[in-house]
């Protein structure tokens, strides 16, 4: 059925994974660099309790223009004003066209070759062998590419100053005249390369509000170019053109506590609370701790210092200065050797001056720059020092709220705890010790066919707050969705959980994300399995387990019927759940928004419960869900996601960054778990944060 559905769309549309997209751009959807946003919708066909149903959701990615290469040159590389701009512009060419498909024009053919590079001469030099028939047998003779074009194709090659595209595949030399080359369409522009306003008008296009995106999701399911096709209805099928009407819920808000044990209630709509007037539940004192100063001077390091040691006493953390202090510039990040020897002259400095350990070190920086993943590879892989960077702008402007998500972060990785619920989380009892467990795996990119895929496990340390969590990162084969280390990673978190807490957790509740249906099994038979013999071969004792999977690559969309219920943003409202009607017809399942959605359409988390040794009822998983999002560390507001995911997603995209540092030191390490360890002083300390 989901591929009857996908035929009409594939027949007329760009087609990307599940997505299909309009061949043609809008105007307004130029992005002006050579690249245009493409509108269309991702659709698949799922089993629900009211039978098969078709889920579609409006999309917009970014995509090359089909434009001819030249064009497309003075559009995307800076500085290139005219075509003579290829020789001296030749290095950036190359890395902006190599790997692109191109169709030619001097000749007809639907064929599409592939860029490999540009050609060494430029076209007025090059020849090459031509065989030709001749009475007495085969003849070669050498002739010339700009000959070649007239005598064969009958036209000029205009451009002969500058270097051809090299087509070549499978060492069958193919050099082409760019002026003849035009990119095919429906080639994708990573979203992360836009800058500026380029990223800005694509976000904004994405993120359509809830009215609009409804209308445009009606509009393209009853499209000429949509899923209801001709094939759909040659297999007599048919699809009710209106969106399906679900029942849903609201779960009441928790209340929090703060510092003091301060009972604070959350806004009634957007379930934000604010840290005016409060402190923190477990503050940590910072006395031991260094800055440096990335933007030579460019700090107000004074009032930096002034102003974050005021808002961090008001929390209660109570900061004294720093102990050592460095101003050097961003050209520190150009080298890990520069680098390194940096952070580790600076915390040899404080060992040599003061007594115990170095706590954090505040890295204020300039700009964003790529030297952030060597820095924060550095401190937490061979220091083991934690760090918080800011950028100077927001240092000197010293604004509050700034400052208090600073304070947030700084907090929680120096081992306390913001904010906690004043009442246990749901449906666990006295005696009880719970543990939660986070696990993701992030991939390499697209176009990338070596490099390791990154899994990453949290668990909580801390009950009944369950509000910290250590991690352990480990590398794995290239794109293998199994954690293949997973009963060896929890078993060293429950190792760190009995330390800690001197008894071994009696109830286990695991999140899984990005694994999708079909993936169930796998994660039960194997993970699951692996998890249960490492503990049993280990301690020998059976804690009950309840694994639950979630899910954020979906496309199902919750839109009010009426519009005045979501309040200003006309999303629902957080804490919003539908546990019928969408769901599957006999599986545990539910879909959970718990977040206020300020821009855009809400996007609700898809959870499956595949195990529940623990006996949650629907209501009691759901509310000790929603509860757990109001723990996360960093903000006050409930987040979108249940935080052991949240952070597992965290720390896989942390073990990306140490990959990206390994092949920057031309090591073979990318796979080797050695490059991945944490430093000892940092295994139990939420670092990533």
């Amino acid at each position: 059925m989901d591929s009857v559905m996908k035929d009409n769309p594939y027949r007329h549309r760009i087609s990307v994974g599940r997505g299909f997209y309009s061949r043609e751009f809008r105007a307004g959807d130029d992005l002006h660099c050579g690249v245009a946003a493409y509108r269309g919708f991702k659709q698949s066909v799922k089993l629900t309790s009211q039978g098969p149903a078709l889920c579609l959701d409006y999309s917009v990615l970014a995509f090359r223009k089909p434009l001819p290469i030249i064009e497309f040159l003075k559009e995307h590389v800076t500085g290139f004003k005219e075509v003579n701009d290829v020789n001296r512009l030749r290095e950036e060419v190359i890395d902006v066209l190599k790997g692109l498909q191109v169709r030619v024009t001097h000749r007809a053919t639907q064929q599409k070759y592939t860029i490999a590079g540009l050609t060494d001469k430029n076209a007025s030099e090059i020849s090459f062998s031509l065989v030709g028939p001749e009475p007495e047998g085969n003849l070669t003779k050498q002739i010339k590419l700009v000959d070649y074009f007239k005598d064969k194709w009958g036209t000029d090659i205009l451009f002969k100053d500058i270097p051809c595209l090299d087509l070549s595949k499978n060492n069958r030399p193919n050099d082409v005249p760019m002026e003849f080359c035009v990119l095919v369409e429906g080639q994708r522009y990573p979203k992360e390369y836009l800058g500026g306003q380029a990223g800005s008008n694509l976000r904004r296009k994405s993120l359509l509000h809830p009215k609009e995106r409804k209308n445009a999701i009606s509009q393209m399911v009853q499209a000429n170019d949509g899923p209801c096709g001709e094939a759909m209805q040659n297999f007599g099928m048919a699809v009710d053109m209106n969106m399906t009407s679900v029942v849903s819920r609201e779960i009441p808000a928790p209340d929090l506590k703060l510092g003091n044990s301060q009972v604070v209630k959350v806004d009634k709509e957007k379930c934000q609370w604010n840290l005016v007037g409060k402190s923190l539940v477990d503050a940590k004192p910072v006395k031991r701790w260094a800055l440096i100063d990335f933007s030579y001077g460019g700090l107000q390091a004074g009032a930096f210092i002034e102003n974050l040691k005021l808002r961090s006493r008001k929390l209660g953390m109570f900061m004294e200065d720093p102990l050592v202090s460095r101003v050097t510039r961003m050209d520190e990040f150009l080298s890990i050797r520069r680098l390194d020897d940096l952070l580790t002259s600076v915390k040899e400095e404080f060992s040599r001056r003061n007594e115990g350990k170095l706590q954090i070190i505040i890295c204020v920086m300039k700009e964003k720059h790529r030297g952030y993943e060597s820095l924060k590879w550095i401190s937490e892989m061979r220091i083991g020092v934690v760090t918080q960077c800011c950028l100077t702008v927001h240092a000197n402007k010293g604004q509050d709220q700034y400052l208090a998500n600073l304070c947030l972060k700084i907090n929680a990785k120096l081992g306390g705890s913001n904010f906690e619920l004043i009442e246990r989380l749901p449906n666990f009892k006295d005696g009880d010790h719970v543990m939660f467990i986070g696990a993701d795996v992030n991939h390499p990119g697209q176009g990338n066919s070596s490099c390791p895929s990154i899994a990453a496990v949290v668990g909580s340390i801390n009950w009944p707050a369950a509000n910290r969590y250590a991690a352990r990162i480990c590398p794995q084969e290239h794109r293998k969705e199994k954690i293949v280390n997973f009963g060896t990673t929890c078993l060293d978190l429950v190792k760190t959980y009995a330390r800690l807490n001197r008894v071994l957790p009696n109830k286990i509740v695991i999140f899984r994300d990005g694994v999708s249906d079909g993936q169930f099994g796998m994660v039960l038979d194997e993970e699951l399995h692996d998890l249960e013999k490492a503990i049993c071969d280990d301690f020998h004792y059976k804690p009950k387990i309840t694994l639950v999977v979630a899910q954020k690559r979906h496309q199902t969309r919750f839109f009010l019927e009426n519009e005045q219920d979501g309040g200003a943003s006309g999303n629902v409202p957080p804490g919003t759940v539908v546990d019928t009607t969408i769901v599957h017809p006999f599986e545990f399942d539910f879909y959970l928004s718990s977040h206020y959605g300020g821009i855009g359409t809400s996007r609700p988390t898809h959870y499956y419960v595949l195990r529940n040794e623990n006996s949650f009822t629907s209501d009691g998983i759901q509310k000790l869900i929603y509860h757990m999002c109001f723990t996360y560390a960093r903000c006050t507001k409930p987040v979108s996601l249940v935080p052991p995911v949240y952070y597992a997603d965290m720390v896989a995209f942390r073990g990306r960054m140490y990959q990206e540092v390994a092949m920057e030191l031309q090591r073979n390490g990318s796979f080797n778990q050695s490059f991945y360890n944490i430093h000892p002083d940092l295994q139990d300390v939420m670092f990533f944060i």
